[in-house]
């Protein structure tokens, strides 16, 4: 029997508190983490005041290659590579390490994030599992991320060729309201 070294114990206490603090769900820090499931509720709970949310892991392909989705799973897509070949990062580290340079990206250039780190990690395996992949788009040069089955060779992203619905939520409608108001 190999011994629990209370030194390895204590680091994924501090990664699994790390991605509690980051928005991650239950099933997401089982995986990445070798504490008991117990323990990780009994950690969310002291964290986060509640016990944390139920239901499925996000599983669809899909929802990545939505417009605004695209956009921002294509930033972290390349934040990710980018940790991966030259930050010598990998694992959990290494989504954890993009989740928080997309999120700070983000908060420069004034966006919401789309992004939880749940489904940034969901993308991360759909990666690794060869269901997407990135492709450039023929005007912009860009990679964005797409289904590995379909064609590229004419690929034109969500921002060169917005689509016409594209922003025309309601919320968008009420800060357009907001700002013709002032």
């Amino acid at each position: 029997m190999r011994k629990k070294s209370v030194v390895s114990e204590a680091r994924e206490i501090q990664t699994a508190i790390e991605m509690i603090h980051l928005g991650a769900r239950l099933q997401l820090l089982e995986n990445e983490t070798n504490l008991s499931r117990e323990r990780l509720i009994k950690l969310y709970k002291e964290l986060k005041g509640v016990s944390p949310p139920k239901g499925m892991l996000p599983f669809s392909a899909d929802w990545f290659l939505t417009w605004q989705p695209n956009i921002h799973s294509s930033v972290f897509a390349d934040i990710y590579r980018y940790l991966i070949r030259h930050a010598d990062c990998r694992g959990t580290a290494a989504i954890v390490k993009s989740y928080k340079l997309y999120l700070e990206h983000c908060k420069v250039t004034g966006m919401e994030p789309v992004l939880s780190l749940t489904r940034a990690w969901t993308l991360v395996r759909f990666f690794e599992a060869r269901m997407l992949q990135t492709a450039s788009c023929t005007q912009c040069g860009g990679q964005f991320v797409v289904h590995s089955n379909d064609l590229h060779a004419r690929y034109v992203c969500g921002l060169c060729h917005v689509p016409s619905r594209a922003g025309k939520t309601n919320k968008a409608r009420a800060a357009a309201l907001a700002v013709a108001a002032a």
